[in-house]
């Protein structure tokens, strides 16, 4: 982003240790670069409080919600950018600002355990409800900008993972006997989240739970559509625990 802005007149100030709103960007900007996040932040905060009206002061307030997003501070990351979209809502930055808001909310729930062990699935996922609205705000605000186009794929991932969220609900309603709640689960999956991984698992629940309350006609309505849209489905799932 900092490649956008353009040069300014050097100004001095009391507070700013006698460099330029530049001058000061750049000594933030060397900080980031080196890790040390804490100090860039600081510095992008003189630089503001210096130079309030300076370009690089407007740029600096996305530079500070990306650092706190480097340090995992979540939370303060996406209210400074709520701060800025509020302010600044049609500059040409702003796309970068709600395309930023999803992915601090996405990756706030995630491990680094999830590609072996884990599955953010599992977890609460408040946090991917949060990352699917704001990539879906981004592309109703902004949608012929590049950003949009990176938010629609990341939606697949996100609904994805909904979906399983609720294939893990619905399993585990099956383990607990309540049969009519786990067949409500997949019934939302394949209504609500179409064309994910997760529907044929939940067509094949569903067919179990009607099994077990004893609706074989229902179960078999079941069958005969997994096995008409989804002809090589295995079961992937265990109800053992």
């Amino acid at each position: 982003m900092s490649g956008c802005w353009w040069e300014e007149e050097e100004v001095r100030g009391p507070i700013s240790e006698g460099l330029s709103p530049k001058g000061l960007f750049d000594k933030a900007q060397e900080f980031r670069d080196q890790g040390a996040l804490d100090e860039a932040i600081k510095t992008y905060e003189t630089l503001q409080a210096a130079y309030p009206s300076s370009k690089y002061a407007i740029q600096s307030k996305l530079e500070i919600p990306y650092a706190l997003y480097k340090r995992e501070r979540y939370d303060e990351a996406i209210d400074s950018l709520n701060d800025y979209i509020k302010i600044y809502p049609n500059h040409f930055s702003t796309p970068y600002a709600y395309y930023l808001r999803g992915v601090i909310a996405e990756d706030k729930s995630k491990s680094i355990l999830d590609d072996f062990i884990t599955d953010n699935a599992q977890r609460d996922v408040s946090s991917v409800k949060n990352a699917m609205n704001y990539y879906l705000a981004l592309i109703d605000k902004f949608p012929d900008s590049e950003y949009a186009i990176e938010s629609k794929a990341k939606l697949v991932i996100l609904r994805n993972i909904l979906s399983r969220h609720e294939l893990f609900i619905a399993i585990f309603y099956s383990k607990q006997d309540a049969f009519i709640s786990s067949i409500k689960r997949c019934k939302y999956i394949i209504e609500k989240f179409p064309n994910t991984p997760s529907v044929p698992a939940a067509l094949h629940l569903i067919a179990h739970n009607y099994d077990k309350i004893n609706a074989p006609k229902l179960a078999e309505d079941a069958r005969r559509v997994l096995k008409a849209s989804y002809p090589k489905y295995t079961p992937h799932y265990s109800l053992e625990d």
